[in-house]
């Protein structure tokens, strides 16, 4: 890569990791500040759902116009409804505004992931491109391990002053996006390819079912839904099964995170180089479904580390190499295929707790279960995908 493409990546990965850190700085404060303001369980399931389902229906609009504006103004615009949710959760004790304030980060990240992720493919070669979605995903990884430790940090001056320095945070780095990032689509701005101008969202869903990185989509969401399930419910089973301790599943916690970074960053462009987008995916789908299975058999904390870290690694693996595969087989609607890769990553965000949830009050082992079925399905699918993929290139 060229010094200037490293210069703007680094860039991304910096809105990515203050976007992602700022979700995850409210995660250790949430309990204690529900509590104070006489909220429970439910508001804090409604604190995900509503921000995953926003993310979820602003995902193909944003995604659309990321094709339309351009890169830079989605970017800006995404980082700018996270600074003002941030603000907006600081200022107010009122249940009914903070359910409001995740509804607009939840726009803003519908903006800001599909535009990051469609930047990387307009500034580097297919060749290119698994590294600087590694390097993304990399920084998102980050995000998600660093952000609790730092609001835990930060609560020791006050409850809410975490909320507040994140907010200041973000709002920097708007600033500086709007001084330093310059736009990366070269074809002019409002010529997007082949997109209809007035689609509703059902439509957007519709259509991509007929795109050739259809089948990544439902990987997709697939993952999202296994990975947010096993972490919605992994702190229960601890407690239930080995009696494990906060400090135990924070631990865990940190590990898988700090091992999604390391995979991200060093090894993802590698093997993706050497043995490409379509093995490496028949590869980590099947550990990830190992995982799923394995773990109803561990009998202890330890035996169960082991198996949740090779959970981790596949589904860090896989996340860069989807975005890649999408974006390769996307052509010139990048916008458009990274709000809907956004759209179905949020479909598995809202129905993979909710489900687990439930599941779980019926029988502990359900969400494995669950999440090792569809995992295996999938990989039926992926294989019988890249056949007929095969087949039709051979006509051709």
């Amino acid at each position: 890569m060229t010094g200037d493409q490293r210069k703007k990546i680094t860039m991304l990965m910096i809105n990515m990791f203050i976007a992602i850190g700022s979700f995850g700085i409210i995660i250790p404060i949430l309990p204690a500040y529900l509590e104070s303001i006489n909220q429970g369980g439910t508001a804090a399931g409604l604190f995900i759902a509503i921000f995953a389902g926003a993310q979820f229906i602003f995902s193909p609009i944003a995604g659309k116009w990321t094709d339309q504006y351009g890169r830079r103004k989605m970017i800006i615009y995404g980082l700018s409804g996270l600074t003002l949710s941030m603000f907006i959760f600081y200022a107010s004790n009122s249940i009914w505004v903070l359910y409001a304030s995740r509804a607009v980060g939840g726009i803003g990240c519908a903006m800001l992931v599909p535009a990051i992720f469609a930047y990387i493919a307009d500034i580097t070669t297919m060749e290119q491109r698994a590294k600087g979605n590694s390097l993304v995903s990399a920084a998102m990884s980050l995000g998600i391990v660093v952000g609790p430790g730092i609001g835990g940090f930060l609560a020791g001056f006050g409850l809410k002053f975490p909320i507040l320095i994140s907010a200041l945070v973000s709002l920097v780095s708007v600033l500086f996006s709007i001084l330093l990032l310059k736009e990366s689509k070269t074809t002019p701005i409002g010529e997007s390819a082949e997109m209809p101008p007035d689609e509703s969202m059902v439509r957007k869903i519709a259509r991509s079912v007929k795109m050739p990185y259809f089948i990544p989509l439902i990987i997709t969401l697939v993952m999202s839904f296994g990975l947010i399930a096993y972490e919605s419910v992994i702190g229960l089973y601890l407690d239930n099964q080995f009696q494990s301790s906060a400090k135990d599943i924070a631990v865990m916690v940190t590990a898988t995170g700090i091992v999604s970074v390391i995979v991200q960053l060093f090894v993802v462009d590698r093997i993706v180089n050497r043995y490409g987008e379509r093995s490496v995916l028949n590869v980590f789908i099947t550990v990830a479904a190992a995982g799923f299975l394995f773990s109803l058999f561990a009998s202890s904390y330890s035996l169960f580390f082991i198996i949740s870290l090779f959970i981790f690694l596949s589904t860090s693996i896989l996340r860069p190499v989807l975005n890649t595969l999408i974006s390769k087989l996307a052509g010139n609607e990048q916008g458009f295929a990274m709000g809907m890769n956004n759209a179905y990553m949020s479909i598995g965000n809202v129905l993979g707790p909710t489900l687990a949830g439930l599941l779980y009050d019926v029988e502990i082992t359900y969400p494995f279960i669950l999440g090792f079925v569809l995992l295996v399905i999938t990989l039926f699918i992926t294989f019988t995908w890249q056949k007929r993929s095969l087949k039709a290139k051979t006509v051709i």
